[in-house]
Parts: structure tokens; sequence; C-alpha cells
């Protein structure tokens, strides 16, 4: 019998033999009683966190450690979140063109961080460069005061795989912060407002950035944004007509990304260059998605025969890790630097390890001639994702979008393939297309098991 039951018969039977009342001995032990139990559950509960604690730490040494339900719940908790409905998978780790989460199921990934992953993830040559730029520095200044090597070199690098015009970088954080600094920097070099871009364009999410965005469902709410905007059709060669004299830049993504994988046609980039020449305004190329080869040639613009003013870039250029960049002529570049001194300044732009990884992960792509293979790929891709329920697929290199029907099929699809192991997503402006978009070095057997699977979720809706 139960100790504590057994301790409690006893005292009723003296209790009762020396006639006293039950009430009186109620009264007397009731505090013992419960003091008993408590002390009971909170020697269980003891035992209970003793084991999850010893669990945890023997999953440090685990590839797929994690704290499952627990990390969820504090990720909805204290992460901001972006949606009501975020995908929630707990990732512990990637390599190459695979995920794999907490429970330690893999995924081929078609995301590739969107558009970041180019080389894979965790290229050894990459990973090699980060841990030794740490065992020389990390922060040690606001970018553009002190001669950091990392961004010497991958400046350096870059510029020699650019045209000639193409000559001053500024590294920022990020291809938002990029915009940025194009946008001030073309206002500043022309004494001009008017900043005309594309709909359906995307070029990030801070103010201004935001105040050029080609789709007022994303912005309506935040305004009231930059005046002096004006946003164009792509593709229009009509409406080239409205970049005049007044207007200070003009900001093209070279393949539209977000709208679904739009590509320039009919020489319509050229005619929008030579509209820009014709009226004195800074054509500024948007390759933050398109750029280091995901398009089929080193940058998208090569394609088209056309040269910008300014170029952005990011994503794929720091190989991982955060990391932005505008490049211009340096005649057009100096006038950050005086009316006013510090025109443009941040502090983590061109942050030391970022460059390092970054320039690292330009060489893999030049060194293991990543992008001879993209048009390849492409191809594979397009021959295995034919069905009749796939309205079209639109493709430039390895940045893809397969178009269904409409949001509600695609996103059911989605679902069903990532419950299947393969990661993807949907296009910002083009939501009932499905992004293809992986890591330059997936294998043609990864494309063929992803494909196969697309195809089968395709016949489940």
């Amino acid at each position: 019998m139960n100790p504590t039951l057994e301790f409690l018969f006893s005292c009723i039977g003296v209790a009762l033999f020396n006639r006293i009342t039950l009430f009186n001995f109620f009264y007397s032990n009731l505090l013992f009683v419960i003091t008993n139990v408590a002390i009971q559950i909170s020697n269980n509960l003891h035992e209970i966190c003793n084991d999850m604690n010893n669990e945890d730490s023997n999953n440090l040494s685990s590839p797929f450690r994690g704290t499952g339900g627990n990390t969820r719940n504090l990720f909805l908790r204290h992460v901001g979140q972006t949606s009501e409905a975020p995908l929630a998978l707990e990732i512990v780790k990637a390599e190459g063109c695979k995920l794999f989460d907490a429970e330690g199921k893999e995924y081929i990934d078609l995301i590739g961080g969107i558009s970041v992953c180019n080389v894979g993830h965790r290229h050894p040559k990459v990973i090699e460069a980060i841990k030794n730029q740490l065992d020389d520095y990390m922060h040690i200044m606001v970018y553009g005061e002190l001669v950091q090597s990392p961004q010497v070199q991958y400046a350096t690098v870059l510029t020699q795989h650019l045209p000639a015009s193409l000559n001053s970088v500024f590294f920022t954080a990020s291809g938002s912060e990029a915009t940025e600094g194009a946008m001030k920097l073309a206002k500043r070099f022309s004494n001009r407002t008017q900043i005309i871009s594309f709909k359906n364009s995307y070029h990030g999410s801070t103010q201004g950035a935001l105040s050029i965005m080609g789709d007022e469902y994303w912005r309506n709410a935040f305004r009231p944004l930059l005046p002096d905007t004006m946003q164009l059709n792509y593709n229009s060669f009509e409406d080239l007509e409205n970049i005049t004299e007044r207007t200070a830049c003009v900001i093209a993504e070279t393949v539209q990304a977000e709208a679904g994988v739009l590509v320039p046609q009919n020489n319509w980039l050229k005619a929008l260059r030579e509209k820009c020449t014709q009226t004195g305004t800074i054509l500024v190329f948007d390759e933050i998605q398109c750029g280091f080869g995901r398009n089929g040639t080193l940058w998208a613009f090569e394609q088209f025969g056309v040269v910008p003013d300014i170029l952005l870039l990011g994503k794929a250029l720091g190989g991982g890790m955060p990391l932005g960049a505008f490049v211009a002529d340096k005649k057009i570049m100096d006038s950050l630097s005086h009316n006013p001194v510090l025109g443009h300044i941040n502090t983590f732009g061109g942050h030391p390890v970022c460059c390092a990884a970054g320039l690292a992960a330009f060489n893999v792509l030049l060194e293991e001639k990543l992008i001879e293979g993209v048009k390849e790929k492409q191809d594979l891709f397009q021959s295995l994702l034919q069905y009749p329920k796939i309205k079209a697929v639109r493709s430039c290199g390895l940045m893809i979008a397969v178009e269904f029907e409409s949001f509600e099929m695609n996103k059911q699809i989605i679902d069903e393939l990532i419950k299947e192991g393969v990661f993807t997503d949907w296009f910002l402006f083009a939501a009932n297309c499905l992004r293809i978009v992986p890591p330059l070095t997936i294998s043609t057997s990864e494309i063929t098991m992803a494909c196969k699977k697309i195809i089968k979720a395709v016949e489940t809706i």
C-alpha cells in the first residue's frame, strides 16, 4: 500500500480508538498529507527535467540536434514573424544541395536560400576562408574608413570581371541596402529627383526600396513613401517615353524574378539603355537575384549586350553570408564622398568575414566552372516538368517558374513536396508559380528526383 495512505488509515484507527472525532483528526493531519503529496510530485518533476536536460546534452553531438516542438514554440513566441503561417521547419544542417531537419529528414533544396547558395551549402573552401579570416579579425570599424584586406581583394576581383565602367564597389550588408545606396547615388550625381522602376519588380523591403516596388498590395499599408517615383510596364517600348531629363535613374531587374521569371524581349533592354543615354538618366540594373551565374552567364546583362551605370548585387555575393553592394564608375561613386561628406555610410557593410566568404565562393564559381553546367541543367528541368496541369515553365538558366492554375493549387503542391522531401516555395508577384532556384551545384540525379516528386505531387491534386 502507498505509505501515505497506510499512515492515513493508521491515524484514523488510532483516532477512533481514542474516541477522537474524525473532524479533529482531519484538521490536524490535512497539512501533512498535502505536503507529502506535493513532495512526491516535485520529485517526479525534478526527475523529468533531469531526463530532458540529459537528452538535450546528448543531442549536442548529433548532426540532427534540436529541441523539436519546444524550439518551434519559442520561434513563434520570440522571433518576429513575417506571416501568420510560417513553414516553421527546424533545419539543423545543410550540405551541398540538401537540408536536414531536427528529426533527420532530408530535403532536396530547390531554393538555395533564394539564390544565395549558388556554390551549395557549406562549400569547404568557403568554410576555410571564414575560419582563416576569424583568426585575423572580425569587425573593427565602419565601412570605408580603414583598409581591410578582404574588402579590397573582393572589390578588385569583382571589378576585374565587370565592364571597365563598373570599377568602384560600395559594400553594404544586404541587397535592400544596395538599392538604397544606389538611389542616393543617382540623386546625388544627377541632381534630379525622379526615380522610375517597373511593375512587379522587387528591390527590397526598406522604405526607399518599398517606394519603387512594383505592386501596391505590398506597399500600400506603409504610405506615405518616397515622392516622385513612377512604375512602368516591363517590356513596354511605349512606356519608355516617360523617361525624361528630370529622371534621376531607372531601376530594373535584368530578369524579373518575383514576377515569375520574366525575360526582357525584342531588344527592350537596349531601347531602355538608349533612352537613358539620351536623357542623361542613370541606368541601374538589379542583379541581386540573377547575378553570379544564375541565368547562365556570370552577369545576366551580358546576354543582352547592355551595360548599366550602376549594378546592384546581393544574395550570392556573400557565399552564404550577409553581403550586398552597388557598383559604379569611380567618377559617379565619388559623389558620395563630399557635399556632404559621408554621403552614404553603414556599420556592417563589407564585413571582413562576409567578404572573405564571398571572395571564396566567387572563386569556386569560376574555378569549378559551375556556370558552364547551368544551361544543361535548365534543359533537364524543362524536359522533365511536362504535365497537362502545368500551364508553363519559364526559365532563364537555373531561375525557373512552374506555373499552375492558381495559388491554391500551387500551395497544395508545395506543401505536398515538403512532406516528400523537396523544399520550394512561390513568387511574390506570381503566387501561382512554383519557384526553382537551386544551388548551381545541384546534380542531374537530384534534379531528376525532384522533378519526379513534383510531377507526383501534381498528379495528386
